[in-house]
């Protein structure tokens, strides 16, 4: 196993168009299992326990893409250059400032799944070279490119060579800092010219790039493979007082009451965020928006929500659906039910077929029979990694 009392960062560079891929977007801020490339790649990253953090290195002019695809935990991007080249030295430099490291893995974003085996490997080998890289053998026929079928070409010998690539770090950044405004193929390319010493351990097929609208496909089937489904209740209830209105899955309804609580009272985002959170196993709304915190009063449960949401995507979880019941005599739900619906699906950034309202009365009994209050109970399915 490698030394876990050495600092290690890892480099996502994500600065390419991905005009390859078909997307309306870079093909690293596409949607891959309803959070995007790049989101994943640091995800898989980050969840490494020797991993001490990612460096995320974006394009020119791609800072609001990044901020609004990208909700996962990582450090401040960084702009990187016109070439891959470019946008390492930009994020090694950016690891030195902030006081550098022991080691560095640097990794396409293209690849959004890193196996932490694969990783494990990497930092094992750095025990006793300079670099490491994951490679898989050739094993399709070669052929060389003369319009129609050239002679054949000898595999013998060749490798795949992935990302990412583990180096020390002292010795990568002085290698990248000498080859400076050159434009090398791949960080091992550099090294190795820079007379560092460069092992090969195995790679994984779970490292395929993904380029082409095919490869989406087949990250797709990829990710299927390896999520589990979690599924878990939240339950809210909130007091009338007085007032002209209530707030219930993000909708105002008019009403002769309100609903007291700290935040606007909405018992149905209130219950839906406890579901979620409870998927994760990540405690409930309030160990992470106190009642006592001033800064929650009368606060938009949209932000509690949301919050919920970004911690599914950091985990590389995909929400799968969300089920709420209305608990109450008064207000009507079903006349904005469409309307909630449509409001929890944009808040949880999910098609509306894969959210759910409903509403029911406790037939006169209880508090909610005696109009004294609402209440809500969700249910949130998701998906995370198997490893989560």
């Amino acid at each position: 196993m490698p030394e876990t009392s050495l600092r290690t960062v890892a480099i996502v560079v994500a600065g390419g168009t991905g005009s390859r891929a078909g997307s309306a977007v870079p093909k690293q801020y596409a949607s891959l299992g309803g959070n995007a490339v790049l989101a994943h790649a640091i995800a898989s990253l980050a969840r490494h326990p020797a991993i001490a953090a990612v460096q995320p290195v974006i394009g020119q002019e791609q800072s609001e893409l990044y901020r609004g695809h990208i909700k996962v935990d990582a450090l401040a991007p960084v702009v990187g250059g016109a070439v891959r080249q470019a946008s390492v030295l930009a994020g090694l430099e950016a690891i030195a400032a902030a006081g550098g490291a022991d080691r560095v893995l640097i990794h396409d974003a293209a690849r959004p799944f890193v196996p932490g085996a694969v990783v494990d490997r990497l930092l094992a080998a750095l025990d006793g070279d300079d670099g490491a890289v994951p490679v898989l053998p050739v094993v399709d026929s070669l052929a060389r490119d003369a319009g129609l079928l050239g002679d054949p070409a000898p595999r013998d010998g060749l490798m795949r060579v992935q990302t990412p690539q583990a180096f020390r770090f002292g010795a990568i950044l002085a290698a990248h800092r000498a080859a400076a405004g050159g434009n090398a193929g791949d960080d091992a390319q550099l090294a190795r010219e820079a007379g560092l010493r460069v092992a090969m351990v195995a790679g994984d097929e779970m490292l395929a790039k993904v380029t082409h609208p095919e490869d989406f496909a087949a990250a797709e089937r990829r990710l299927a493979a390896r999520m589990i489904a979690r599924t878990a209740m939240g339950f809210d209830v909130h007091a009338f007082d007085a007032g002209d209105h209530v707030m219930v899955c993000g909708v105002r309804v008019p009403h002769a009451k309100a609903l007291a609580g700290h935040s606007d009272a909405d018992v149905g985002l209130h219950a839906i965020t406890d579901a979620l959170l409870g998927a994760i196993g990540d405690g409930d709304i309030g160990s992470h928006f106190p009642p006592s915190d001033p800064q929650w009063k009368g606060a938009d449960s949209a932000a509690f929500i949301a919050h919920a949401r970004d911690l599914v995507a950091a985990r590389g979880g995909i929400i799968d659906h969300v089920d709420v019941t209305i608990v109450c005599e008064a207000p009507k739900i079903g006349p904005h039910r469409e309307a909630m619906r449509a409001r929890i699906a944009e808040l949880l950034r999910l098609p509306l077929r894969r959210t759910s309202v409903k509403a029911t009365t406790t037939e006169r009994l209880g508090f909610t029979g005696r109009s004294e209050g609402m209440a809500a109970q969700a249910v949130a399915t998701i998906r995370l990694p198997e490893d989560m």
